[in-house]
């Protein structure tokens, strides 16, 4: 019983140590190529200016975050006014 035990122990433990990061969908802009297995890539830049700079000098390129979502902001709502009525 205590083999079985400390056997699911240290699978725990060894699948605990074995995972990966969430993939970052947070950034508009994604570098893809040879050097990233992943098929994202490495999306981790704000700008395009700072993945063509990463990317520059290797077999890499930039692309956008086909799952990245903006913020954007609701429009202010107009209000009307309401017309009084004289009499």
């Amino acid at each position: 019983m205590r083999a079985a035990l400390f056997a699911l122990l240290a699978l725990g433990a060894v699948s605990a140590l074995d995972t990966t990061p969430a993939e970052a969908r947070d950034y508009p802009f994604c570098i893809k190529g040879q050097n990233y297995d992943q098929t994202l890539g490495d999306c981790s830049f704000m700008t395009y200016a700072q993945c063509q700079a990463t990317a520059s000098g290797r077999l890499a390129y930039c692309d956008a975050n086909p799952y990245f979502e903006a913020y954007v902001e609701p429009a202010p709502r107009i209000r009307h006014q309401r017309r009084h009525r004289r009499d």
